[in-house]
């Protein structure tokens, strides 16, 4: 637990990832080897079923601190997480233990099924030989909320740089089905319970942003644009006999997309295709916001399968037969991924990605600027003689997105950040008027200077209005200008609208809350993209 404890202060302390992968390395070099697939587990999620309720926690922890409850509660109000809260509040601990993490871990999973009596003795009885920060990591492993700015990659990179093995592997060896009590770190570093060899995907190929004109890319014929499609990137594998999905986050996702399943038989061995996963409805691509809806789920219903249809529209080739065509040119696998496409029976499943064929550089961008009717992004320009390189490589592929939409709003709450600015207030919320109320419309946190965030720190500071626990209103005085990708229908928030993307493009001192957009005014935009 001590080392586990020390871990977590470690990631807590940084926001820069090689400090971090550093300490995750450090970690698995020394932590005890039965301790090590549970904290593997912890990150991806793996989260075991909560053994005491929240509300339990909260009665024991005001009867041993002896503080009334409204006092508890203004503590939980300023500090902002229940964890925290209790382990700072609890008397200091009568005595000491070293318990391993898995011990404890196994001990919280036998309270499941037991009286609250002896749900209590064992939770008091821990608070009680544990310092502040493992009573803290303690009530952490009670509720399975471990919040810490640890990605899948950035674990897996450290577990790849610990153990010398591929990154790939490993990515595909955590996703797998396994508990932590029934598998040796070795065993799960080796992936000893799947194949992961025949699922291996290929680095990504990205591209950068234009910032030029296309003029200066040369002749328009020696480039091929498609549209920039709004989805999931992701590679389709077949080896083996088994069909792999992966995400661009080195993610499998293959039980999430059942309607590609097909492609286990449709495909040869040894091909790999590169593209986008879209939700696809009558032909036409819908926005990501219906996509949303299939992400990150367990189970598909029925529902979801008619609401929001899955498409694969195919950009590339990278292995077919067995053999990596990465080294041959665009126009070369293009060919070969035509080949493919048309003897799949897609029926609209499986899509090869259009290109969009001009003569100038000028009509291209005629074309560009209506590319939300397709609901695309932009264009993207792929040189026909490029290789498929890992990752970027300047001067081959570009994307050249259209602006972006942007609306004037007032900042409504404000929240510190984390990390460097823990100590301002660096997380907004921004409202429109819907007559002569302020509706929330979205949040950000990200395109102010240094010397911004610290004045509407200060502002925050002087203006604060109410608070809820880590969260304050202020005056809504405040005019910025949101920049936002998308906009679409949302019953999760109240203005029955959700912004793609939203950032502050600028802080607008030059005018007043008065003068902000309506909600009225970002539904008339929602009617202008249907």
């Amino acid at each position: 637990m001590k080392r586990f404890t020390e871990l977590i202060a470690q990631l807590e302390m940084s926001n820069k990832t090689n400090d971090k992968i550093a300490a995750l390395v450090s970690y698995f070099s020394e932590a005890n080897d039965l301790d090590k697939p549970y904290v593997i587990a912890m990150f991806p999620g793996k989260k075991p079923r909560r053994p005491v309720s929240t509300a339990l926690i909260k009665e024991w922890a005001i009867e041993l601190s002896e503080l009334p409850p409204w006092l508890f509660a203004e503590s939980y109000h300023s500090v902002g997480d229940l964890s925290e809260t209790i382990a700072l509040i609890l008397p200091p601990p009568a005595k000491t233990t070293d318990l391993p993490l898995h011990q404890w871990i196994n001990a919280l999973g036998d309270l499941n099924g037991k009286d609250d009596e002896s749900k209590k003795n064992f939770i008091t009885n821990a608070w009680n030989s544990l310092d502040m920060q493992e009573r803290f990591i303690f009530n952490k492993l009670i509720s399975g909320n471990f919040r810490i700015g640890v990605s899948n990659k950035m674990l897996v990179n450290a577990l790849a740089k610990q153990s010398h093995t591929e990154s790939n592997k490993i990515m595909h060896s955590i996703m797998g089905k396994w508990k932590p009590d029934e598998i040796s770190y070795q065993e799960l570093i080796e992936g000893a319970h799947v194949d992961t060899d025949r699922s291996w995907p290929y680095p990504f190929c990205l591209a950068y942003a234009l910032d030029s004109q296309p003029e200066s890319l040369g002749d328009v014929k020696d480039w091929q644009a498609e549209w920039k499609w709004d989805g999931i990137r992701g590679q389709i594998v077949k080896r083996g006999g088994e069909l792999f999905i992966w995400s661009r986050g080195e993610e499998l996702v293959t039980d999430q997309f059942p309607e590609l399943h097909f492609l286990a038989h449709e495909l040869e061995d040894g091909t790999v295709l590169d593209g986008e996963i879209l939700s696809v409805k009558e032909g036409k691509v819908q926005s990501f916001s219906v996509l949303q809806q299939r992400l990150n789920r367990k189970t598909i219903s029925k529902g979801q399968l008619e609401t929001a249809p899955i498409a694969f529209f195919c950009y590339d080739i990278l292995e077919q037969q067995g053999i990596d065509q990465r080294g041959k040119t665009l126009a070369i696998r293009r060919k070969a991924l035509l080949e493919i496409i048309k003897n799949i029976k897609t029926e609209g499943t499986v899509v090869l990605s259009p290109v969009v064929e001009v003569s100038s550089w000028e009509d291209l961008a005629l074309l560009r600027a209506d590319s939300r009717l397709n609901n695309s992004e932009g264009l993207m320009l792929k040189k026909l003689d490029s290789l498929y390189h890992s990752g970027r490589k300047r001067g081959d592929w570009w994307k050249w997105k259209i602006n972006p939409y942007t609306v004037d709003t007032v900042m409504i709450y404000a929240q510190k950040g984390s990390g460097r600015r823990a100590n301002f207030y660096t997380d907004y919320t921004f409202a429109v008027r819907d007559g002569e109320q302020l509706i929330t419309i979205a949040k950000a946190y990200s395109g102010l200077t240094d010397q911004e965030i610290k004045e509407v720190d200060a502002f925050v500071k002087k203006n604060a209005i109410e608070k809820f626990g880590p969260v304050r209103t202020v005056k809504p005085e405040l005019v910025f200008e949101i920049a936002f990708e998308g906009i679409a229908e949302s019953k999760r928030h109240k203005a029955g609208l959700a912004l793609r993307f939203p950032r502050i493009a600028r802080w607008r001192k030059d005018k007043k809350a008065t003068e902000i957009n309506t909600l009225e005014d970002l539904r008339q935009l929602l009617n202008s993209t249907l």
